[in-house]
């Protein structure tokens, strides 16, 4: 009678002991949590776009100043995120992102009570230090919580927060800056970001699905090799980040989310001021027009990923599972710019680029994806930080070399026609090349993560991928 009273004890604390069932609920709730954390955060981001003209009237700023500003949080962004990346795998995840949070919500701080151009550059520069580290960590995180063939798509859903921030929170920062003031708008955020690590002190755990082994153990018995996930986790040699890094599946991959991240960048920092000093909307009205792309965004991040994932489980390898989807939505997302800034119809414009700036974001969710094929779980976390860093980098180049184009051009109508073309041209060019590259079964049987496969026992191509 003895052994019954500690079981509910061990059932409540550790993820290891519950059932399937609990355990992808639980996981499905932490996913949830993060995805309204991943909405905050493009909120914290998207702010100071919603807020740019009045803001540029306040504090006296040209063009080429908002630029550079905006750009300045994805200087300590990139920073941060390497120096998080041999973090990652030894800090619960729980921990980094609740500091991350809390970090955020001070960075609002200097806007409250100093408002003055110095003070923008330090929140900025504080926020992208507590921001940088975020979706490497978050979808780590996610990682210990579901099967890797299962992942795709609660990692997708928590990404698609990129977009749902943007969509559920540009019309509500837009209606407190005409009612209150750009100020209120920086303090609403910062009291939502403590309220989000309240909760997450009580509610987050950490999953149970630590290490390949964790895996099996936990979902495992029967024939490894009847499972598609078996090959990639069947191995755990250690191998090098930079030759991870040096792959063409993985320059490629990164390269066409890095111009992805310049496209949806750019639309965030100059898309309200776009609609409101060329298109002649109402500062309001700007600020909830940047929500459309942000709408579609979210469909295509969480329907891309999902059809990746749908295609894998049907049995195809991920070079065509992920890496079609990848290069055929850059493609897509590429075009769709560039034909807005061919069209003379405002309605048409603002319809394309609903599809292109939309689009980019569905792409951050499949790179990490297919950079997680290309090392072992050990290394993951670091790998994804890495990954994440670079292609977040290209922040720190799309709002400062777009202010420059519209500050510089003869009419603000043809700046921006050139920083829209330029955005487009580089991801439908970067997509070409992925779709050409990228090729996980090649590159995991050059770094010796998967074993060769005899003719009898190969898939479809020799290997299957993750």
């Amino acid at each position: 009678m003895s052994n019954p009273s500690p079981q509910p004890t061990q059932d409540r604390g550790d993820p290891r002991r519950w059932s399937a069932a609990r355990r992808n609920r639980y996981g499905w709730f932490i996913t949830v949590a993060l995805l309204f954390l991943m909405m905050l955060s493009w909120a914290d981001k998207a702010v100071l776009g919603i807020a740019a003209v009045p803001l540029m009237e306040d504090l006296g700023m040209s063009p080429e100043q908002f630029g550079l500003v905006s750009s300045a949080m994805f200087l300590t962004f990139g920073i941060a995120q390497l120096a998080a990346a041999p973090i990652v795998n030894r800090v619960p995840s729980k921990w980094i992102l609740l500091v991350l949070c809390l970090l955020w919500s001070v960075a609002q701080v200097p806007m409250l009570l100093f408002a003055s151009l110095p003070a923008l550059w330090a929140s900025r520069l504080l926020l992208g230090a507590g921001e940088g580290p975020l979706a490497p960590v978050m979808v780590h995180g996610l990682y210990k919580w579901f099967p890797q063939k299962k992942v795709a798509t609660p990692a997708a859903l928590a990404a698609s927060g990129v977009t749902l921030g943007i969509l559920v929170f540009a019309p509500i920062l837009a209606w407190v800056i005409g009612q209150f003031g750009w100020r209120m708008a920086f303090a609403l955020l910062a009291v939502i970001g403590i309220l989000w690590a309240l909760f997450w002190a009580v509610a987050g755990k950490e999953g149970p699905y630590a290490s390949a082994g964790d895996e099996r153990e936990l979902d495992g018995g029967g024939d490894p090799s009847a499972d598609l996930a078996a090959a990639p986790i069947a191995r755990e040699r250690n191998v090098s980040y930079l030759r991870t890094i040096l792959t063409p599946s993985w320059i490629f991959a990164v390269l066409a989310s890095f111009f992805a991240y310049w496209t949806f960048t750019l639309a965030m920092s100059w898309g309200p001021a776009y609609f409101q000093d060329v298109l002649g909307f109402s500062a309001q009205e700007s600020g909830s027009l940047i929500a459309l792309p942000a709408a579609w965004g979210a469909v295509a991040t969480v329907g891309l990923s999902a059809l990746t994932q749908h295609l894998h489980l049907r049995g195809l390898p991920t070079r065509k599972a992920r890496t079609y989807v990848l290069g055929g939505a850059a493609v897509f997302a590429g075009a769709m710019l560039l034909a807005a800034t061919m069209t003379a119809s405002p309605a048409a414009s603002i319809a394309l680029m609903v599809f292109g700036f939309g689009t980019a974001p569905a792409l951050f969710a499949i790179t990490l994806l297919i950079v997680a094929e290309l090392t072992t779980v050990a290394r993951r976390g670091a790998n994804l930080a890495i990954a994440n860093a670079v292609l977040t980098s290209a922040g720190i180049f799309a709002p400062a070399v777009s202010g420059f184009l519209i500050g510089g051009a003869a009419t603000a109508a043809a700046g921006y026609t050139l920083a829209f073309g330029l955005a487009g041209g580089l991801m439908l060019g970067f997509g070409v090349l992925a779709l050409a590259f990228v090729n996980q079964q090649r590159d995991r049987r050059r770094l010796g993560l998967d074993e060769a496969q005899s003719p009898a026992g190969s898939g479809r191509n020799g290997v299957r991928g993750v």
